[in-house]
């Protein structure tokens, strides 16, 4: 049996945080286990301030919808949104950014693209008519796909 739904957000870090909150309560309605729910939350967590930082920099006006189909074994999530296309349009490499000895010498940002790749077991991102469509797809070990 597999489950569909569409949310919506703004282009905001509280939207965003709003959308994460309800696609959290579906999923653990769909019996998604929590250290799952985790998972996906971080991925989604790190695309979609992606997009709000980057897409949608410098307006707070844009919309970011996400459909999410859960099925056996499986999640795939495609976010879509009318902001700036990704660099050449196409996915970072998502390495890790360079690491000093000291604490104080860590980096501030560059490990999204690192989790975001770590935890999913496809990517895929296309440009078309203005738009941009991130999909990522989740093995779910052990969820046989039944919903409540």
């Amino acid at each position: 049996m597999t489950a569909e739904f569409h949310l919506r957000a703004g282009a905001s870090e509280m939207s965003v945080r709003g959308l994460l909150s309800a696609l959290r309560a579906r999923l653990r309605a769909h019996g998604l286990p929590e250290a799952a729910c985790g998972t996906v939350e971080i991925v989604l967590a790190e695309a979609l301030n992606n997009i709000v930082e980057h897409a949608y920099a410098g307006t707070d006006r844009g919309e970011i919808r996400l459909h999410a189909r859960l099925g056996p074994g499986k999640l795939i999530c495609t976010l879509s949104d009318r902001g700036a296309a990704l660099p050449a349009q196409g996915l970072p490499e998502g390495r890790l950014p360079e690491i000093g000895p000291a604490q104080d010498t860590l980096p501030e940002g560059g490990f999204g693209w690192f989790l975001i790749r770590s935890l999913t077991r496809d990517i895929r991102y296309s440009r078309d008519a203005g738009g941009n469509r991130l999909t990522l797809s989740f093995d779910l070990p052990g969820l046989d796909g039944a919903t409540t």
